[in-house]
């Protein structure tokens, strides 16, 4: 058995690029080996950063955590689909529909838009990235897909978010006039829902949802793997920082089976 093994998780730490949001991940250094030991570090922050799994409860009030995530939604086979898109690029139904390998119901998907080599702790990838919006959100639900991971900045396409006027926004009000200007249209208009992906696909479908999904993202993608992504057992949590992995068999010969 030749299983070929694929890290699909960017590296987290103190200078990792950050959603444009407070609070940051702060990383200390506690003790060294010449004076205590022992070397042991500690950090300070929120989970929603670097490549990680959104909880329900994160968006909509009385809702699961990310411990209610049930064990057969975190680990499976599926797909790694390529849908190119440009600044500001829309993910939509027909974008799945024809994405190949064809998704299935009950797929893992992972999703590169060539934009997970642009993680950066820049505008080009956090504030004009392309993204999901609800219709191709309430495809995935459709579709009855297990997981559904994103090599970009969120669940949500970002002017679907608070960097323009939504929820707590505008964090960054600049975006309104350059998108009018791009396309002569007011953003709130073409995205009037916040985070309308987060809520479909989680709290609707209880789809998990990965975001920043990085790492060998460009090896798997037009493949058929086995995918896992596991968060902390961590009852009440909001999200949680992962490690995902696909896995694949150059022979053909292995497939895990889980069931829904």
């Amino acid at each position: 058995m030749s299983l070929q093994i694929y890290n699909l998780s960017h590296p987290f730490g103190q200078f990792m690029p950050e959603w444009p949001s407070s609070p940051g991940v702060n990383v200390s250094i506690k003790k060294f080996h010449a004076k205590d030991g022992v070397y042991q570090t500690e950090w300070d922050g929120i989970m929603h950063r670097c490549t990680h799994m959104d909880a329900p409860i994160h968006v909509t009030e009385c809702t699961p955590t990310i411990g209610d995530y049930p064990l057969w939604r975190l680990f499976g086979t599926g797909v790694a689909v390529s849908i190119p898109k440009g600044k500001w690029g829309v993910i939509t139904p027909e974008d799945l529909e024809n994405a190949r390998p064809k998704i299935e119901e009950g797929d893992i998907v992972m999703i590169n838009m060539g934009y997970h080599d642009k993680f950066a702790d820049t505008d080009e990838y956090f504030a004009y990235g392309p993204g999901m919006y609800k219709e191709g959100a309430q495809w995935m639900v459709d579709k009855k897909v297990k997981l559904v991971g994103y090599g970009c900045q969120a669940n949500d396409h970002p002017l679907a978010t608070k960097l323009v006027d939504h929820g707590l926004g505008p964090s960054q009000p600049h975006l309104i006039e350059e998108y009018k200007q791009l396309t002569g249209r007011d953003p709130k208009v073409d995205f009037p829902e916040w985070e309308p992906a987060h809520k479909i696909l989680m709290v609707k479908g209880g789809i998990p949802g990965i975001e920043n999904i990085g790492g060998d993202l460009d090896k798997v993608t037009g493949k058929r793997c086995t995918f896992a992504a596991f968060p902390w057992r961590w009852p009440g949590g909001d999200g949680c920082i992962l490690r995902v992995i696909a896995i694949v068999d150059p022979d053909q010969t292995f497939r895990f089976e889980t069931g829904l």
